[in-house]
């Protein structure tokens, strides 16, 4: 994310002094009995809402390179994009940001550097802005500098969006990303009927 020219920046990433990189913790992105993350793949209507917004604004983001679909892009009539976990993921955090009046420009800088981030390091991740810049708070230590210096003004705990996106997404049907076969959702009361079934 950007540090508006700050030298500590690292890569186009504002990466805090502090503690070393630690292993993030380490969520499923896939309820049970669903495949892992990266093998499936979610339509425009689940990552809408999966992630609070409107078609439109998934449409827009899209094709001005916002946020686009990494799992498969739209070609032409009658295509479907189809968003990966992380791209709904980061829809969702840029509906915050937008929604808490942060510039587009450093949204997307914080986009691009979000869909780079390793994702198991995403989980302990908070990023902070004070309405113009986003910075990445990899740890306690980052954070605590940040609001030293003063310029920290709100935070997005991303585990805690990973937790909401996930629980979603659980709810709603999937796609198989190597064969486009549909994965039906996960219901609460599915399980509850499973058990019931054993017993």
């Amino acid at each position: 994310m950007t540090g508006n020219g700050d030298s500590r920046a690292v890569g186009g990433v504002s990466a805090l002094p502090g503690a070393p990189p630690r292993p993030g913790l380490r969520h499923s992105v896939a309820p049970q009995g669903r495949a892992g993350a990266e093998e499936l793949g979610y339509r425009g209507p689940s990552a809408c809402a999966a992630a609070g917004i409107t078609y439109r604004q998934l449409d827009y983001w899209a094709r001005t390179g916002l946020v686009p679909p990494s799992v498969r892009p739209a070609h032409g009539s009658g295509s479907q994009r189809l968003y990966s976990f992380r791209d709904v993921l980061v829809l969702k955090i840029v509906k915050r940001l937008l929604d808490a009046g942060v510039s587009l420009q450093s949204i997307r800088t914080a986009a691009q550097a979000l869909r780079a981030a390793d994702l198991a390091e995403l989980a302990e991740t908070t990023l902070m802005s004070d309405g113009a810049a986003v910075y990445r708070c990899a740890s306690p230590d980052d954070l605590a500098e940040l609001l030293r210096g003063g310029r920290g003004v709100f935070g997005i705990a991303v585990g805690a969006v990973w937790a909401d996106v996930e629980s979603a997404l659980a709810q709603l049907q999937a796609e198989r990303v190597d064969t486009g076969e549909a994965v039906p959702a996960e219901h609460p009361g599915d399980e509850l009927a499973r058990r019931r079934g054993r017993g």
